[in-house]
């Protein structure tokens, strides 16, 4: 009778370090959500704050101050600009993050200017 010999198979160190580098690259894809910070183009009308020589200086409904060269347009007017917004900004995300980070801090706490104590 022949006698057979189980011989138990390591995986290499090859194998383990790809596996858990690919453990590594996914989990840091769903924790960062890089798509959160890439760009998105809008075009939007942005109310001007001034005129200069270069151009007007507007605001977005985003929050976004915009530079729309060549105008002529005078404050408070409407223009039509493309600019770049972050999509987290669109999308909610960035207020989401804030709110997980500060849950204890609501509409209330963010609208109070000023320092020192209250009586």
């Amino acid at each position: 009778m022949q006698k057979q010999e189980q011989k138990e198979s390591k995986l290499s160190r090859r194998v383990l370090l790809s596996a858990m580098l690919a453990g590594f690259v996914v989990a840091i894809v769903f924790t960062v959500t890089p798509w959160n910070y890439i760009p998105t183009e809008v075009t939007e009308d942005v109310i001007v704050i001034a005129s200069m020589e270069y151009g007007c200086v507007g605001e977005s409904q985003h929050g976004m101050i915009v530079v729309v060269p060549e105008c002529s347009a005078q404050a408070g007017d409407t223009v039509s600009a493309t600019f770049n917004v972050p999509s987290g900004k669109i999308n909610g995300y960035w207020e989401e993050l804030e709110q997980r980070q500060n849950p204890m801090v609501d509409e209330w706490d963010r609208n109070v200017s000023g320092s020192g104590l209250s009586p």
